[in-house]
Formats: structure tokens, sequence, C-alpha cells
């Protein structure tokens, strides 16, 4: 069980009834600027994540970016088959 941190608790994203809600204990002990790069950090995968899952439905509808992956090898994009087609 987590204890609520009060030292976080005016932070944009604590609510109620959870208030601040560290479960893994990651800013137990972590002062302003740790809490800061930890934020920054999560939202950075977060985003990444969100864009990995975006060309994950674009590619599997078919669409390819055009030109060439691979000029040396002449691959192009359009070239590299959907996943139901392995």
């Amino acid at each position: 069980r987590t204890a609520p941190l009060k030292a976080f608790e005016t932070e944009v994203g604590a609510q109620i009834p959870l208030g601040f809600w560290d479960p893994l204990g990651l800013v137990k002990n972590a002062d302003q600027e740790r809490f800061d790069r930890l934020r920054s950090v999560e939202l950075k995968h977060g985003r990444v994540s969100m864009l990995a899952v975006l060309g994950h439905i674009v590619t599997s509808n078919g669409i390819r970016l055009p030109g060439m992956i691979s000029n040396s090898k002449e691959l192009a994009f359009a070239d590299v088959p959907r996943s139901e087609e392995h």
C-alpha cells in the first residue's frame, strides 16, 4: 500500500480521491528536479508510444511512404509486405 505524498499534491495531474499517486515509490525521496525529470521522460515516452501505434495502424491499412528504404538494394517502402502477408 502506498501512502500519498504531500510534497507533490499540488502538481498537475494530482486528483481526488487519489491525490498524487506514485505506486512504485519513484519519487519517495526525490526533490523537485528529479520529479520534473521523471515527468518530462514520461511525456516523451508516451508521445513516442502514440506515434508507434499510429504507425502500426497506418501501415496495417496498406498506406506506405513514397520513396526508397534502401537505394543500394533498390527496396521501396511499398515493397514491404503488410504483417498479414508474411
